[in-house]
């Protein structure tokens, strides 16, 4: 089974789905318009996010880094008057250092992430969307100007204002091949509850990949409750780029190839669009396994 994923809502997701399935049947396709080199070392936050939440690592409160992190190396070089836009742990550092050596080396980024997953002892296939390391930027417009999304988000706290968000680099990315024979192997997609304008939008906005998801059955688990985004900003990029904020806005989000759409047991959408309602929001393990186990239904029947 195809999950595509970004960061937050589809790590958690994935808990559950490493319980209902075998997880050498998962294979993971991943944002990478948000990657980023800092220090030296190139931050693959949502195949970062992944990993971990694969290996049970993650930090639960925040669903993005290690749990129970140190920052002695952050901390050591603010006191040397270096300021990294980003705070960074240093176990999650660890990672970033392996991968970037290997790039490095000349290895792809496929290759350096299929090697840090052996390392945390996951079975899963893990999949950068692309070969291309920070080729793609996701760029947010707001009042204070062009913003990358890793400044919006975490230096201004996705405070600002919102216009536009695009994806700079996009023309020229292509998939990977091993994103590509994934897709063409499986039969069925999932599309986990991450935000679907920065997080799934730009694996979609990659030459060949709608059409390849007209051929398949595509199920989507909506990131919207009612009229709010369950986290993250998905509600201020949804409405910069048109769409309604609500599960409906969501399924015009991927209309032209979704199949059916997961929203909450309290939610509605117009007739005519095919959808399964449910609990969405997932507040531990135990939910993330319940709605797995949906997400297993559906694609049985």
């Amino acid at each position: 089974m195809i999950i595509l994923s970004g960061g937050t809502g589809t790590p958690k997701l994935l808990v559950g789905l490493k319980r209902v399935f075998r997880e050498e049947e998962l294979k993971v396709i991943v944002n990478t318009a948000e990657d980023v080199w800092v220090s030296g070392n190139l931050i693959c936050p949502d195949v970062d996010s992944v990993i971990y939440a694969l290996a049970g690592l993650i930090d639960e409160e925040k669903w993005w880094g290690i749990k129970d992190e140190s920052f002695y190396t952050h901390t050591a070089l603010k006191r040397l008057n270096y300021e990294e836009p980003m705070t960074i742990g240093d176990k999650d550092r660890a990672t970033h250092i392996i991968r970037s050596e290997q790039l490095r080396q000349g290895k792809s980024l496929t290759d350096a992430t299929s090697s840090l997953v052996r390392h945390f002892g996951i079975t899963a296939r893990i999949l950068p969307m692309t070969d291309e390391p920070a080729a793609i930027s996701t760029k947010i417009i707001t009042p204070e100007g062009e913003l990358h999304f890793q400044e919006f988000w975490v230096s201004k706290m996705g405070e600002p204002e919102v216009s536009d968000v695009y994806f700079d680099g996009i023309e020229k990315a292509k998939p990977s091949e091993d994103v590509i024979n994934a897709l063409m192997s499986e039969d069925v997609v999932v599309i986990g509850p991450s935000n679907p304008i920065t997080s799934i939008g730009p694996i979609l906005s990659l030459r060949g990949i709608r059409e390849i998801l007209k051929r398949k059955r595509v199920v989507a688990i909506s990131p919207i409750v009612g009229t709010e985004p369950i986290s993250g900003p998905a509600g201020k990029f949804m409405y910069a780029k048109g769409f309604e904020v609500s599960p409906y806005g969501v399924y015009k989000c991927y209309d032209d190839f979704l199949d059916l759409l997961v929203i909450d047991a309290a939610d509605e959408c117009p007739k005519g669009v095919e959808v399964q309602k449910t609990d969405i929001i997932i507040k531990n393990a135990a939910d993330s396994e319940v709605l797995a186990k949906v997400i297993r239904d559906i694609i049985d029947n």
